[in-house]
């Protein structure tokens, strides 16, 4: 091959060469660096491999030096094992040594119990066998006690008997009192009246010890106290019902029947109790009390409940009641069942006359028949509607005249067989009924009159029944007050006066009836000219003292309890009975 451009091929060849000798320097340049780098390993090789050596044997060092630790170490541990082997041994010898002198002691400690065990058994026994004695000891005296309170019982039902014979021969006035729990207006302090003196106000003085005692203590600012009794036929104290209340009461409603007036009296200081016990809470504002709580009804509600109970177990037709409503305001007597023209209620002044007889009569006061005893109740509702009020410091809703609720029993019977058992009436019961039609069912006055014709048939029977008639009063009396505590004025103080003054009358008939004084001064007051057939011995009278256990009201206490031991002295004679027949007016 031929070089271009005329050129030979020995420059050519001698580039090649000198690329190729440049070629093989740097090749043995990089030899050389190759080798000393080889040479360099080989150095650190070697130094590797000597620390690698040095490195081996510390190893080896270590591992025996380890072991040898390791045969100390086994050694001192084998060591200390025997050594607390040695420790646990001698432990064992003393806890055995402790546990066999525990055991002993154990073992006398369980005979000393089991001695005193055995001792205490035997105590037991004993004690058992004298708790039996006990026993059938506190049985023979649970027996005997009982015999005896039994045997107490009887006699104290036997001497009330008596007493109440006794009341009956005498014509004594039966006199309960009740006594009110504390109230909240107790509580309230008057105008004038200092925080001391407020504060020994409340405590409370009257006390019923028995049912038959009334405790009072009485003190005064450096006085002795003096403890004051008095004596009734029948206390109650503040927690007694309503029930217990009515209990000792029915029986006079039997008398009623049995031909004898009845007349029972509440009598107290203003807010003492007197309207509650006689008519109930709220009675007159709202008539649906009556059938919801029946436990707070006061007397006249339950007697006539109770005594047309009594009538219902009667031969038909041979008994009808009427009623009246009347109260004794500042001395005037107003009839409440009085009704207008249109038919509306509205008390209407009526004036207390002596019949020829000498007995006590309203003329034109208004009478109502009723048939049960929610008709009694409709009528003396509206009656108490009427009824003044006035409120005072004492009490809120305070009574502020006499009121006198009558009910006449006529009791028709035969003139022939007057005055014999029932037996013997119910013979002419159908006779009774043939004619009751002759007898009037309404009546606004005391006249009677026949809405029919009779053939003469009936007149004959007619004129053969006779008409007894017998009267239940039953008075809510006026509270008596002291016009200081009260703190009324203007009209209501003219009121107190009246109401205090009648009530002073009262007490004066009965002075004069007790001493047997040949007058007795009825006419000095309307309530006592009203009231002259009860309280002077022609009516079984009970009076009922309502009183107030606080030291505030202690003044006025004393005067009512005075009052009832006074009317528990009257002797009046024995009760009449009311039989003497009335012929039956027909036309």
């Amino acid at each position: 091959m031929r070089p271009r451009g005329g050129l030979g091929p020995g420059p050519v060849w001698a580039q090649r060469v000198r690329q190729l000798e440049q070629r093989a320097r740097t090749q043995e340049e990089r030899i050389i660096a190759l080798e000393t780098e080889n040479a360099a390993l080989h150095l650190k090789l070697a130094a590797y491999q000597g620390w690698a050596g040095r490195s081996v044997n510390e190893i080896l060092q270590l591992y025996s030096t380890h072991g040898q630790q390791q045969k100390l170490q086994r050694s001192s541990l084998v060591t200390h094992l025997h050594e607390a082997i040695k420790r646990l041994k001698q432990d064992m010898k003393s806890l055995h040594s402790f546990a066999l002198e525990l055991s002993k002691d154990f073992q006398r400690q369980y005979k000393a119990c089991l001695y005193q065990i055995l001792t205490a058994v035997q105590g037991i026994q004993l004690q058992n066998e004298a708790m039996q004695m006990f026993q059938m000891k506190a049985f023979d005296l649970e027996q005997s006690l009982q015999e005896v309170t039994g045997r107490y019982e009887r006699e104290k039902q036997r001497r009330r008997a008596l007493h109440n014979s006794l009341v009956e021969l005498r014509g004594n006035i039966r006199v309960h009192c009740r006594i009110r729990p504390s109230l909240p207006f107790d509580h309230a302090a008057g105008h004038s009246v200092s925080q001391e003196r407020h504060r020994n106000s409340l405590e409370n003085v009257a006390y019923a010890i028995d049912d038959e005692t009334v405790l009072v203590k009485c003190s005064r600012p450096g006085h002795a106290p003096i403890n004051k009794t008095f004596q009734f036929e029948r206390v109650y104290n503040a927690t007694e019902s309503q029930d217990t209340v009515f209990a000792d009461v029915a029986p006079l409603l039997t008398s009623l029947l049995d031909g004898y007036n009845v007349c029972i009296m509440a009598y107290g200081q203003t807010g003492s109790g007197k309207t509650y016990t006689m008519l109930g809470p709220q009675l007159e504002e709202n008539l649906a009390f009556v059938n919801e709580d029946e436990s707070e009804l006061g007397i006249i509600p339950r007697a006539t409940q109770e005594l047309f109970r009594l009538i219902s177990e009667k031969p038909a037709g041979s008994y009808w009641v009427e009623v009246s409503v009347v109260e004794v305001y500042n001395n005037e007597v107003f009839d409440l069942l009085a009704k207008d023209s249109c038919g509306k209620v509205f008390g209407i002044k009526r004036d207390v006359v002596t019949t020829r007889e000498g007995k006590s009569d309203v003329p034109l006061l208004t009478y109502e028949t009723v048939a049960n005893a929610s008709e009694f109740l409709h009528l003396v509702i509206k009656g108490l509607q009427l009824r003044v009020r006035h409120p005072t410091l004492v009490h809120a809703h305070s009574s502020r005249s006499h009121l006198v609720v009558t009910l006449t029993i006529t009791t028709i019977v035969s003139g022939d067989n007057f005055g014999t058992s029932w037996e013997d009436e119910q013979i002419n019961q159908r006779l009774n009924k043939e004619v009751s039609c002759s007898y009037p069912q309404k009546r606004d006055s005391r006249s009677t009159s026949s809405s029919r014709a009779s053939s003469p048939a009936q007149l004959e029977a007619a004129e053969k029944l006779k008409q007894v008639k017998t009267r239940l009063q039953l008075v809510d009396l006026a509270g008596s007050e002291c016009v200081g505590m009260s703190g009324v004025t203007g009209a209501a103080l003219r009121e107190t006066s009246c109401i205090n003054r009648s009530l002073s009358a009262l007490a004066d008939v009965l002075g004069a009836i007790a001493e047997q004084r040949s007058h007795v001064p009825y006419r000095n007051s309307k309530l006592t000219h009203l009231l002259q057939d009860s309280v002077g011995g022609d009516a079984k009278l009970l009076v009922m003292l309502c009183i107030s256990p606080s030291q505030k009201y202690l003044t006025e206490s004393m005067q009512s309890l005075g009052f009832g031991t006074r009317a528990r002295q009257v002797q009046r004679g024995q009760i009449k009975k009311r039989n003497l027949p009335v012929l039956s007016k027909t036309k």
